[in-house]
């Protein structure tokens, strides 16, 4: 498998426990790992044989700016869903979520949760 990566997605969302997250919002880093065969895209030069990324990316970007999730692992899941449903050529997804300022004293570069998912044989 071949691998094609928007890396590091700033983005706006509601999410979090606590209300005043809900209500005000924060930036939140996205990252997308993509395994699907790129060979055919390579050879003929032709968008319609790989995976439009500015597709992928809004597609992100309002799972991200839309409902509010409590949990970055929610959203992460939701994520890795949508674009393995929106896209039958990638065969696996990597999401990363970080949230570089939650509501706590601690001085960090944030929580990220990463996970992978991989489409079964029913997909």
């Amino acid at each position: 498998m071949d691998t094609m990566k928007l890396e590091r997605i700033q983005l706006y969302g509601k999410h979090g426990v606590y209300p005043e997250e809900n209500r005000l919002g924060q930036r939140f880093y996205v990252s997308l790992e993509l395994k699907l065969d790129l060979s055919e895209a390579g050879r003929t030069d032709e968008l319609e044989r790989t995976v439009n990324y500015a597709e992928v990316y809004a597609l992100a970007k309002s799972v991200v700016e839309g409902e509010p999730f409590k949990l970055i692992e929610a959203l992460a899941e939701t994520l890795a869903t949508r674009v393995l449903d929106a896209y039958a050529k990638i065969q696996e997804v990597t999401v990363r979520v970080v949230k570089p300022h939650p509501p706590f004293d601690i001085v960090f570069d944030g929580v990220t949760v990463e996970l992978t998912r991989r489409r079964t044989a029913s997909s």
